[in-house]
């Protein structure tokens, strides 16, 4: 079963966007709550206080332990969370892909757009719906760490061994692939 980390931010179109593809899921808001996933999703919001909230829940050390062996996805703000390095900002993160992530590169808020991005490892339709609401920017990938998708020459999608993880938000969408591929790849695998 797949937890969505529902503490703050859409996670609600998570759930949505699973059970679209026909997978179940349900809410993580406990550190107990965990032992029940098989993997786990941190979806957008703001990352700040999601830091801060995950820290007074005591899920900061919960999912810092439970990634260590299990899957976890991270969209816009859940990358933020999970990388290694935030540029622009001395919030301690969970520092489970060794990335180096900017806090809203693009801009504000009404500079949020939605553009083709390029998934090489969809073969038959690499094209895929990029929604980019205040989203980061991945500065540098480090051990280990491999980018699967690209907005441009951008890199916007990246994965490690238990880790994937994307600047957008593929929940905004009705295409499933992105939630399908972290279901096959990694939780299906774990």
């Amino acid at each position: 079963m797949v937890g969505v980390l529902g503490i703050q931010g859409d996670f609600a179109l998570h759930l949505r966007s699973l059970k679209r593809i026909g997978v179940d899921s349900f809410i993580v808001r406990y550190p107990e709550e965990l032992k029940e996933c098989d993997g786990l999703i941190l979806p957008g919001g703001e990352s700040t206080t999601f830091l801060k909230l995950l820290s007074k829940t005591g899920l900061f050390d919960g999912i810092r332990e439970f990634g260590k062996s299990h899957p976890l996805m991270g969209t816009c703000a859940g990358l933020i969370t999970l990388a290694i390095r935030i540029s622009n900002d001395t919030t301690r993160s969970l520092g489970l892909i060794d990335v180096e992530v900017e806090r809203n590169s693009y801009g504000r808020q009404v500079d949020s757009f939605i553009e083709p991005i390029h998934i090489p490892i969809f073969k038959n339709k690499p094209e895929f719906e990029g929604v980019f609401i205040r989203a980061p920017k991945i500065l540098s990938l480090g051990n280990g760490v491999e980018a699967l998708g690209y907005h441009g020459d951008v890199t916007v999608m990246v994965r490690n061994e238990r880790v994937l993880a994307m600047t957008f938000h593929p929940e905004l969408t009705k295409d499933g692939r992105i939630h399908r591929y972290f279901v096959d790849e990694f939780v299906g695998k774990g």
